[in-house]
């Protein structure tokens, strides 16, 4: 009797919610209000964003294909000889070679970042100590550290007193040829940014659940295997990203060689380069047009790298393809 009484209240019920009105619609203007309200928070922002982004590059790109000098309030169109001049005077096309130094850099910065936030990721003596000594150098001001290596660098500075403490003498100038200048300037990079690849990884590192490790341990999995199958499939969007940040960064230098050597010895990089053209020589056509072929370099080399690459969401895209 029970279970009648429950079925026929069950029914009761279901009948009463479907003799009930349906409830009123809303009114046309509640629906538009709703509607335009996310747009009203966006105008802030997209008009910042226009303002300070959007019409500066529209104007690069314009005056990129004009020989104008930053001053004169004429424009005279000159086509793309201002790229052609880029890719043929070799002297302007020579910083593409000095970025080749700084990518290495990062290719040595990413494996030392990733090699030790996987140690200190497991339980290390002094790991906490490690961290910040790997972090601290990123948050010492870029000028200050181009005064510092400057002094580090000279003819008989520290490094010569370092050296000679183990009975090896030199004269060398470290900052007085091309090669040992621009080597010299990409270990000073390899120093400041690594703790920022550092601190990356070793956060993506930490978000992988616990439960993998103690998984493979169980299975015997060495550290070796650990990071082979559980760390680096679990970092590669972070690595993605310090792949993209490595070699944007490693086009446009600028503080470190700017103030140890102005782009002297050979160091000039695309972004010195860029701001004596348009500061010093009055050139700011043909600076903007370097600009826009940097902006076009990194949108390719990111455009590629995702290709080959692709992102968790793009694999699981091709799997259920």
């Amino acid at each position: 009797m029970t279970d009648t009484t429950e079925k026929a209240a069950v029914k009761a019920a279901a009948g009463a919610a479907l003799a009930a009105p349906a409830p009123a619609p809303a009114p046309r203007r509640a629906r538009v209000w709703r509607g335009v309200t996310p747009w009203l928070f966006l105008i802030a922002p997209l008009a910042l964003l226009i303002t300070f982004t959007y019409a500066p590059i529209a104007n690069m790109i314009a005056y990129s294909f004009t020989d104008w000098d930053g001053v004169s309030p004429e424009l005279r169109y000159t086509g793309a000889e201002n790229y052609t001049e880029i890719f043929t005077r070799e002297d302007l096309f020579r910083v593409f070679f000095v970025s080749g130094y700084y990518l290495a850099a990062s290719a040595v910065q990413i494996v030392a970042a990733l090699y030790f936030a996987t140690i200190l990721s497991f339980n290390v003596r002094f790991r906490n100590f490690f961290k910040g000594v790997l972090f601290f150098p990123y948050l010492i001001n870029g000028v200050a550290i181009g005064f510092v290596f400057l002094y580090f660098f000279q003819d008989g500075g520290t490094l010569d007193s370092v050296l000679s403490l183990f009975g090896y003498h030199t004269d060398h100038a470290w900052l007085g040829t091309p090669v040992s200048a621009n080597t010299s300037l990409a270990g000073v990079s390899i120093w400041r940014y690594m703790g920022l690849n550092f601190v990356l990884f070793l956060g993506a590192i930490q978000s992988i659940p616990g439960e993998l490790y103690e998984a493979a341990e169980l299975d015997g999995a060495g550290r070796w295997h650990q990071f082979r199958y559980i760390i680096a499939p679990g970092i590669k969007p972070v690595l993605t990203l310090t792949v993209i940040l490595s070699i944007s960064g490693s086009l446009s230098v600028f503080e470190v060689p700017y103030i140890m050597t102005g782009g002297a010895t050979g160091t000039e990089t695309f972004v010195i380069q860029t701001l004596n053209l348009a500061f010093r020589f009055n050139k700011t056509g043909l600076a903007s047009a370097a600009a826009v072929v940097l902006l076009l370099i990194i949108l390719v080399v990111t455009w590629v790298q995702r290709r080959l690459v692709p992102d968790s969401a793009d694999d699981n895209k091709m799997g259920l393809a």
